[in-house]
């Protein structure tokens, strides 16, 4: 009797300590529950269907590679894999501490085993076997036995990559391989060992992580475009989408060595105006005068978190430099320009004279009176092009994932006279036209816009809005299947818990037609190294349903292109191509590499060298377009440009070398001769 109620006295005991260790947390589930709830555009009714949802996303993302958890602890897991809606009902946090306790024992054990690892012998007999496995497959550990003997693996594997990386001979490495695999193997575990570390030095520990994982997953179960963000993380997101940020200046990288570097110091920035830091300083220690983070197994998003975070304006950054002293300088965050979000318009200068505009997002000027970024930059470079009597434009949308709706609006009402430009519907159904109100356009000539798989969300919008109006050719490859628009809400009004990127609103054509997980269809399609990849959003078991809505306001295109010739000649060109060949090629090989699984080899030092210079040999014949020199357009700037580089050595360096890229672009080459053809084939 005495044992029962000393036991039941442990059990409540404990209870109580974790309701005391998970009161944040608990307000954050509760808070980010009810905002779904009353906020997202249709939100996923709280049941056991979602709850197996919610469980699914937040294991897988606990351990992507499946390495750390055992098959024993995710059977134990999925007891409570219907249970997290009634958790949440309930504000039942106290389930959070057993996953946050495993995956520390886990990683402990992981450690311990690869400590042990340093004093045992390794096998590079043969008797081992490699097989590359796409992520699908990868599967977990069955006991600590095989979690053993997969750790053997990797570490033996890893060694031998590094001395093929370090020293390249194998005859070299065979002449003295015991010596040389005592050196590197302490090093690979130390590394293995300080990448573990790196998920126990992150902001908050083991216990945030998997906190924040789940809160993670209570967002992403309603769709794949929604999420969790901590403080940081807002203001790196919306940095993304900026025209300029605060920022120190520099750009960091983790090294082979596991060190953080400074790989570049932004022109214009903190560092660069005080001009004490230099490129390859290996950072020790950053410390504001509340907190401070030691470079000892972090990783590099630790530091961009540490250094982006709002109220670390003045950081000192203790470096070491090439000559092996120490250096503590102190920097100030200054307003710089987002050089990824600007736009510079090029000339197309062949037998006619065409605009190119390469559009990496659709950023925006948060403080700007009207919010305006990309589409003032484009208003610019169009003026400038136009001074060139330029009589078409290309604009290159491709990989660009999309960013401020408000942009992608105002960019639509540039090219078209005025009217409806999409259709957005919000909770409860409620929906308005956008519309282009101002009379005229910026620029009335032909229109080519170059797309890919990876073209999203702002540019499929702007893209449908085009192809509606008969006002663009859209080319390349089908879009990614996104018309959802976020919004990033705080969890509560009054209190500190962080934030969601909420998806608040979709939007449809304005024929009333949704791309959603359909994507932009191109009117002249072009092989891409990435066809039949399943990177578009349909394949997200959680992406939103593709419906259609209402029609209010009717839009009225121009006459429809007369396409039948241009895209004959281009299909011909596309079917004699020796580059379009290779891509088709290099995509069925690229695919079988990526997503199927590889032929059985050794583990010994030949047969991995031999595998390896298979591979390098596979990837150099993908992406050999990148080295050919000859060029395919005559690509020039803009007299205005020229004017300005010759001010800026810096600028003008990195100038030449987009010209040379876009030189060699074989879309863009297709482009202007589909752009050719359209108006040798239309002014005749």
């Amino acid at each position: 009797m005495i044992h029962r109620f000393f036991s039941l006295f442990i059990f409540l005991f404990s209870l109580n300590v974790f309701s005391q260790d998970t009161p944040l947390f608990c307000e954050q589930v509760s808070a980010l529950n009810v905002l779904i709830k009353n906020q997202h555009y249709a939100p996923k009714l709280l049941n056991d269907e979602t709850s197996k949802g919610i469980f699914d996303l937040f294991i897988k993302q606990l351990d992507i590679e499946k390495e750390i958890f055992l098959k024993t602890d995710i059977e134990l897991f999925k007891a409570e894999a219907y249970k997290f809606d009634d958790y949440i009902k309930d504000s039942n946090c106290d389930f959070i501490t057993n996953y946050t306790s495993v995956l520390k024992t886990r990683i402990n054990t992981i450690k311990s085993k690869l400590e042990a690892l340093k004093t045992k012998p390794l096998d590079y007999s043969g008797s081992q076997t490699l097989q590359f496995t796409p992520r699908k497959e990868f599967t977990y550990s069955k006991d600590e036995a095989e979690l053993d003997k997969r750790l053997r693996k990797k570490v033996s594997y890893k060694v031998i990559i590094k001395l093929i990386d370090e020293y390249k001979d194998i005859s070299t490495i065979e002449g003295d391989f015991k010596t040389l695999e005592v050196e590197v193997k302490e090093k690979i575990i130390n590394n293995e060992l300080c990448l573990l570390d790196e998920i126990g030095n992150k902001i908050g520990g083991i216990k945030r992580l998997v906190e924040e994982t789940f809160l993670n997953a209570l967002v992403l179960v309603n769709d794949p475009n929604s999420t969790f963000f901590n403080d940081t993380e807002k203001i790196t997101y919306e940095n993304q989408l900026s025209k300029s940020q605060l920022s120190f200046g520099i750009i960091t990288k983790k090294n082979k060595n596991g060190d953080i570097v400074v790989a570049h110091i932004i022109p214009g920035g903190a560092a660069f105006k005080n001009g004490k830091i230099e490129k390859d300083d290996i950072l020790k220690t950053l410390k504001t005068s509340k907190s401070s983070l030691e470079m000892f197994c972090v990783s590099n998003e630790d530091v961009k978190q540490f250094t982006n975070k709002e109220e670390h304006k003045t950081i000192t950054f203790s470096v070491k430099k090439k000559n092996g002293t120490l250096q503590n300088i102190t920097l100030t965050k200054s307003k710089i320009r987002v050089e990824l979000n600007s736009v510079r318009g090029y000339l197309i200068n062949e037998t006619q004279k065409y605009g190119y505009i390469k559009i990496p997002s659709f950023y925006t000027n948060l403080e700007s009176p009207n919010g305006r970024g990309l589409t003032t930059d484009i208003a610019k470079e169009l003026y400038k092009l136009q001074k060139e009597n330029i009589e078409g434009l290309i604009l290159d949308l491709r990989f660009n994932g999309g960013g401020s709706m408000q942009e992608a609006i105002e960019l639509s009402g540039m090219f078209i006279d005025r009217g409806p430009v999409a259709i957005i519907t919000s909770k409860a159904n409620e929906s308005y036209t956008v519309r282009d109100n101002k009379r005229g356009s910026l620029f009335n000539k032909p229109l080519i816009i170059l797309v890919n798989e990876f073209s999203a969300s702002a540019s499929e919008f702007f893209s449908a809005a085009m192809q509606d109006y008969n006002r663009a050719i859209i080319v390349g490859s089908t879009t990614y299947g996104k018309s959802s628009a976020q919004t990033i809400l705080p969890l509560h009004k009054n209190k500190n818990l962080g934030f969601s990127k909420l998806t608040k609103q979709v939007f449809y054509r304005v024929t009333g037609k949704s791309h959603q997980s359909l994507g932009i269809t191109p009117d002249i399609v072009l092989p891409s190294l990435y066809d039949n990849f399943e990177t578009a959003e349909r394949f997200n078991p959680n992406a939103l349903k593709n419906d259609s809505t209402e029609v209010t306001l009717k839009h009225r295109p121009l006459k429809p292109l007369n396409l039948k010739e241009t895209i004959q000649k281009s299909l011909k060109r596309v079917n004699e191509s020796v580059t379009f060949k290779d891509i088709k090629k290099a995509n069925s090989t690229f695919y079988n590499i990526l997503f199927n699984k590889g032929k059985r080899y050794k583990l010994t030092l030949k047969s991995i060298a031999k595998e390896m210079d298979a591979r390098k040999a596979i990837m150099n014949s993908i992406f050999k377009e990148e080295n050919q020199e000859t060029s395919l357009l005559k690509i020039e700037n803009t007299k205005s440009t020229l004017e300005l580089l010759a001010y800026n050595e810096d600028d003008k360096e990195e100038n030449d070398k987009i010209i040379k890229e876009l030189s060699l672009d074989i879309y863009i080459k297709e482009g202007q001769n589909i752009l050719t053809d359209y108006l040798n084939s239309n002014n005749n």
